[in-house]
């Protein structure tokens, strides 16, 4: 009787331990592969009737809205930028930076804060630094703070597409043809509003860029074509009303400018179509541009900024981005009237910022739902790689038990050396599943 109520007892305590063993192997205690929530949404939710994505994970540094409504058809392609960045051979990253945009902040961040098998040395003191590629006297960035104003203050995408092949072959003494070389251009956009009042708070202050050259076509403009606003050696103090008021100001439109083919449009020639023509090219041709571009980031959110030149590049920084607020352009109160009036000045570069941002959004969307897909392969190869030295270890054990004539005349140290056998080959399969 009493054998009889020992086994009984004996049965449902083995199983106990039988699951609670399994349970330990298929979700240890320092992995989250098995977790139990109430209410599970996910990091995405995809809404068929109004395609607006829900991203349930907000930084804390960030104002992102809950919603992202759908105004732009974007394909996988656009969303997908990775870039095979091959920086000991002839790529190079080529940075357009817009006035006003947190480009000399983030222009240090490429020359400063990257973590490089071969860092650029930057000496203290001057502005710019030697980015060279591991073992070669080679650039493989063109910036302010690494080339300087090769070609020209501020080149826009009309001068850097036709300038920086050459001078880089120049400066590498090389002759690599066009097509033997990637040249992979980033930039930097900004709230139009905040933006142009950030460049009247600065040219108040006594910048020109009269120096920029605007070439396009092979020549610059003509002073007919641009003419300036200001009649001295600069425009310091001017008030916001005069700035608004000059038709040949640059600030206007800037980054729909700085971004576009402007030989679709005649250069500066603003006879050659009308104003509305005039806009609609330039606009469609930013847009394009941008769109074709390995990455940008927006000056409104500089942590993800990095985390999506990280993902696109391959590259990590050394210190994460801040966000800082507190800027000259923040502190100008304006009335309601003048800001319609900006935004009207600023048309274009309205709709450009509305795209950009929900591109840029989407990139963020899709890049973290890449990112945890691939941790959930790898948690999984990991589970499976778990089990299968359990299987392992247990046959091993089984084998040597029965060969040797008893479970008690088994090696201990043989088993061991027979499951280190298995994890060996296990770690290296593992190994080049993920570099696959």
């Amino acid at each position: 009787m009493e054998e009889k109520f020992n086994r009984l007892i004996f049965i449902p305590i083995a199983a106990v331990l039988f699951l609670m063993i399994g349970y330990q192997y298929v979700c240890p205690a320092d992995s989250n592969t098995c977790y139990f929530r109430s209410d599970e949404k996910g990091l995405f939710q995809r809404y068929s009737a109004g395609l607006e994505l829900v991203y349930t994970e907000p930084e804390a540094d960030e104002d992102l809205p809950s919603k992202i409504t759908s105004r732009f058809n974007f394909t996988e392609r656009d969303l997908d930028r990775r870039v095979d960045f091959n920086i000991r051979g002839d790529d190079v990253m080529v940075f357009l930076h817009i006035q006003k945009t947190g480009g000399t902040t983030f222009g240090r961040h490429l020359v400063k804060n990257i973590q490089l098998e071969q860092p650029c040395d930057c000496l203290a003191g001057q502005r710019k630094c030697t980015c060279h590629r591991p073992g070669k006297a080679e650039s493989w960035l063109f910036s302010r703070f690494s080339t300087g104003w090769s070609c020209g203050l501020h080149a826009d995408w009309t001068e850097l597409t036709s300038c920086v092949p050459v001078v880089m072959n120049k400066r590498d003494k090389k002759n690599t043809p066009n097509g033997k070389r990637n040249f992979y251009y980033i930039t930097m956009l900004r709230d139009p509003v905040s933006r142009y009042l950030s460049e009247w708070k600065h040219v108040q202050r006594g910048a020109t860029w009269k120096t920029a050259l605007h070439m396009c076509d092979g020549r610059p403009p003509t002073q007919d074509e641009l003419p300036a606003c200001y009649s001295g050696e600069d425009w310091t103090g001017v008030p916001l009303p005069d700035f608004m008021n000059c038709p040949s100001n640059l600030a206007n439109n800037r980054q729909v400018r700085m971004l576009a083919d402007l030989s679709l449009v005649g250069c500066y020639n603003m006879s050659s179509m009308s104003e509305l023509e005039r806009g609609r090219v330039l606009l469609a041709s930013a847009k394009s541009n941008l769109r074709n571009m390995a990455f940008f980031g927006l000056t409104e959110f500089q942590r993800k900024t990095q985390y999506l030149f990280e993902r696109t590049f391959g590259l990590r920084f050394i210190r994460p981005f801040t966000q800082i607020n507190s800027t000259r352009a923040a502190s100008v109160g304006i009335s309601e009237k003048v800001r319609w009036r900006i935004e009207g000045l600023n048309a274009l570069d309205m709709e450009l910022y509305e795209y950009a941002k929900e591109l840029f959004l989407r990139r963020y969307q899709y890049n973290r739902q890449r990112q945890h897909q691939e941790e959930r392969l790898r948690r999984r190869q990991e589970r499976q790689q778990r089990q299968r030295l359990h299987r392992t270890y247990l046959a091993e054990l089984w084998r040597l038990g029965i060969g040797g004539g008893g479970a008690e005349e088994v090696e201990e140290e043989e088993v061991e050396m027979k499951v280190l056998e298995e994890v060996a080959t296990t770690e290296d399969y593992g190994s080049q599943v993920v570099r696959w």
